[in-house]
């Protein structure tokens, strides 16, 4: 009894840790994270909370995507018009495409197929096909100076802040067309879709705040008082938090989706700006452009658990999947602070 009872423990403890080495097979993701002030993405290790490496190439790099498949990095290059194409698995420049003037930011379509870049000079949204960094549309906003342009999650539709302008411009992508204008307060910047898509939340900074938008109707449903300056908009992977950047309050707001109220408020660094958050909805990460730095805030607790040096100016965060040296568990981490 005893023998049979050791064997069974053993099996036990061997299934355990058979299930260990799996879940640390698994990698964690990684957060670009564009310095237009080094002109440098930062490659932010998310299991460890330390940059692993740094990807050079862009002059002044600000909007920021990742493939699906964590393959490639798009990043916005404003001072040379330029959407610049980085291979993730070697971390080199691939390929440099001149598709338009003053780029702002930049998003993936749900399918990988385009990148929606917006041009605040030529008062446009680009579709730009990735793979041959040809621009296939170019869809005029009545709305100038448009920032963000986000696709809704089942790529139907386009929504677009217009930064000079106190509206969202709607397009549809099929058509290539604007097709509706959402009213909302000054000066609109980051916008997050419910990932069900029928609800889109915008940010407008000269406001200080956020409008709930109804997307089948492209109607205003909500304005939620957040903090001082509010810009960054990101969803939560399940849909019930959306989390604002308030540049100068210094801090995040929490709102609940269900009653459209602040809930909770975390202190960050200085001039937070665009956010990512990652795909199990554990940790959210913001970039503080006056700080030099990323703050990571549990998003269980509400509380700041770190702050990451990276390169001057950040600007945004991008999650993606870690691949090549990465997702094999290499990489060195890089002390900002000594350089």
């Amino acid at each position: 009894m005893r023998h049979a009872g050791l064997v069974i423990g053993l099996r036990c403890l061997v299934t355990l840790l058979a299930l260990v080495v799996a879940r640390g097979a698994i990698a964690e993701p990684l957060a670009y994270v564009p310095n237009e002030g080094s002109g440098t993405v930062s490659i932010v290790d998310a299991s460890r909370d330390v940059v692993v490496g740094e990807l050079e190439g862009a002059q002044r790099p600000r909007g920021i995507a990742v493939s699906p498949d964590g393959t490639r990095l798009y990043v916005s290059d404003e001072p040379n018009n330029a959407l610049v194409v980085f291979d993730l698995r070697t971390r080199t420049k691939e390929s440099v495409h001149d598709v338009g003037e003053a780029l702002e930011g930049i998003s993936l379509s749900p399918d990988g197929r385009l990148v929606a870049a917006t041009s605040d000079r030529a008062n446009a949204v680009l579709l730009v096909e990735p793979g041959k960094g040809a621009v296939v549309a170019t869809i005029k906003t009545e709305g100038e100076n448009p920032e963000h342009a986000v696709f809704s999650p089942d790529g139907r539709w386009l929504y677009a802040s217009a930064e000079d302008a106190s509206q969202v411009d709607v397009s549809d992508v099929a058509t290539r067309r604007q097709v509706a204008v959402v009213p909302v307060g000054k000066r609109p910047r980051g916008i997050a879709f419910t990932p069900d898509g029928k609800r889109a939340y915008v940010a407008c900074e000269l406001a200080d705040t956020v409008y709930a938008i109804e997307v089948p109707s492209h109607k205003v449903l909500a304005a939620i008082r957040a903090g001082r300056f509010s810009s960054g908009v990101t969803m939560h992977p399940r849909g019930g938090r959306v989390y604002v950047s308030n540049g100068r309050d210094r801090s995040v707001s929490v709102i609940d989706v269900a009653t459209n109220k602040v809930v909770a408020t975390v202190e960050v660094g200085m001039r937070p700006w665009n956010m990512a958050i990652t795909p199990d909805g554990a940790r959210l990460y913001v970039a503080n452009g006056r700080s030099n730095s990323v703050s990571v805030i549990d998003t269980q607790s509400n509380r700041r658990v770190k702050d990451i040096p990276v390169g001057e100016r950040p600007w945004g965060v991008a999650m993606g999947p870690a691949t090549g040296a990465a997702a094999r568990g290499g990489g060195v981490p890089t002390d900002r602070r000594s350089r």
